[in-house]
């Protein structure tokens, strides 16, 4: 993984040096040319291109560590239980994280790679003599990956730099201040508008684990739920959900058919950060990462277990008994030298590495439950309905879990849902043990406004929502990046 150091926009020549993304949609070809403006001439150093915006979701910034440390680590799912698991790990689980933790600052430099990868791709396509519905496609997948990445930095930092031209060298960083929320947001709905248009919902063998139109759709539905725009999120995953057999999406029969590197890909899962082992810094490293500190040899059999992402007791808990998700997703023991050892560690992603750090699972990032959730929270925004649509959906999802329908009214209280209050609660709840170790859990917190309610006692205060600007962004342009309040 390739590192950015001290700017805003990583320069052309390191760009170009980034290797590729894996699986059999990609080309393993890196793109080394020092001249951009000479290399982008034909069809396929433009595939070259565009797999080079995908290998950026693979980056340590990104998809291969901060997701799961923010999305989970950072809310009331997981946590650090060993310091030596990494100290900057454990400051932003205890809300102790400053401007120059090294969470942050990778974060933001992955993920302006991973959009400077975009907007050469969507830039240089123009003048490529290449077939056009090729063409629109490339730009359509270029812009639903720059839409992602926007998408995760502005729920992390709230204001950021909006830069969707072509850096053509350093200097040119910094001419980008930060931009409000609302600018970022309008890009992301419109750079998915866009891919939703351009993009085919299915492709063929060849080309599976490249962003498609239900991707799109669902990306776009999610981010109207963020905004709170209730009427757009319910219409788009609506849309979705009506478009299912053009698209194939389905919730499989058993929740453990769609996890682990046998299962990537298939008919629940909407898209993928896609990994592959045993070639040349491709593999994901989930496998070592969730494997508790000490365990040797009794959860992972090759590579260090390094005890990060470590299920909390109240996540533990979190599951009514019965679910059959929770075996599928963590464990809360190992056996060593003939010894049981109590301690919890996720499964969902567990293999056999090829080595150290180096599985074939992929990161989910979009899968169909999650947009029945979603379709079900956005309904219930917008009205409660006694044993309504909201209840058919949110019920699909708990029956393949194994666990009863929860009805308007019901003997159990546990399962009584008598109003729109109680509903939200449902979903969150729902939400949480469906979704676990996903990396959806803080944001879905903060979407909700939830997240200082149950993770005050954690350390987390109000300006907490958003993590700090990395203290060398704003040394390197102090005129125009400034500091989130009270950091």
């Amino acid at each position: 993984m390739k590192n950015i150091k001290n700017l805003l926009i990583i320069g052309i020549a390191g760009l170009l040096a980034v290797t590729s993304c894996s699986e059999d949609f990609l080309d393993r070809a890196p793109i080394s040319q020092q001249n951009s403006n000479n290399f982008y001439r034909t069809a396929e150093d433009m595939k070259n291109a565009l797999t080079a915006v995908y290998g950026s979701l693979q980056y340590g910034g990104q998809y291969y560590s901060s997701i799961h440390v923010i999305g989970d680590m950072r809310s009331d799912n997981t946590e650090i239980t060993n310091p030596n698991a990494g100290a900057d790990l454990q400051a932003v689980d205890d809300f102790t994280n400053v401007a120059v933790n090294s969470i942050g600052n990778n974060t933001w430099n992955a993920n302006y790679q991973g959009i400077q990868a975009a907007n050469i791709v969507i830039e240089k396509i123009q003048a490529v003599n290449m077939d056009q519905n090729l063409k629109t496609r490339y730009i359509g997948e270029a812009k639903f990956l720059r839409a992602l990445m926007y998408f995760n930095m502005v729920r992390i930092f709230g204001d950021v730099p909006l830069v969707v031209t072509v850096i053509n060298n350093p200097q040119q960083g910094y001419d980008y201040g930060r931009e409000s929320v609302a600018n970022v947001y309008s890009q992301i709905i419109s750079d998915l508008t866009d891919a939703e248009e351009s993009l085919p919902f299915t492709y063929g063998a060849a080309d599976i684990g490249r962003a498609t139109k239900g991707a799109a759709m669902a990306l776009l539905g999610k981010v109207h739920l963020t905004l709170k725009n209730y009427p757009e999120a319910a219409q788009k995953l609506k849309e979705l959900i009506d478009a299912s057999g053009q698209t194939n999406y389905q919730i499989l029969p058993q929740y453990a058919s769609i996890f682990g590197a046998a299962n990537q890909n298939n008919a629940e899962s909407i898209f993928e950060v896609q990994f592959k082992s045993s070639s040349s810094g491709e593999g994901s490293p989930f496998t070592n990462q969730f494997a508790p500190i000490g365990s040797g040899r009794a959860v992972v059999s090759i590579g260090n277990p390094l005890g990060q992402n470590i299920p909390t007791a109240d996540m533990s808990n979190a599951y009514e008994e019965n679910d059959l998700r929770k075996d599928v997703s963590m464990r809360t023991s190992y056996v060593l030298n003939g010894n049981t050892v109590n301690h919890n560690y996720v499964v969902k992603y567990s293999g056999t590495p090829a080595a150290n750090l180096d599985s074939d699972n992929n990161w989910i990032v979009l899968r169909y439950a999650d947009v029945l959730l979603m379709y079900a929270e956005a309904l219930n925004e917008q009205g409660y309905v006694a044993d309504g649509p909201a209840f058919d959906y949110l019920n699909q999802i708990r029956n393949r879990a194994g666990l009863p329908s929860k009805t308007s009214t019901n003997a159990d209280p546990n399962l009584s849902v008598p109003n729109q209050v109680a509903f939200r609660l449902a979903v969150e709840q729902e939400r949480r043990v469906e979704l676990a170790f996903e990396g959806h859990r803080w944001f879905d917190l903060i979407r909700t406004d939830r997240a200082l309610d149950l993770l005050s006692a954690k350390g987390m205060q109000p300006h907490m929502s958003i993590f700090p600007i990395p203290q060398s962004q704003i040394d390197i342009n102090p005129t125009k990046i400034s500091q989130n309040p009270n950091y």
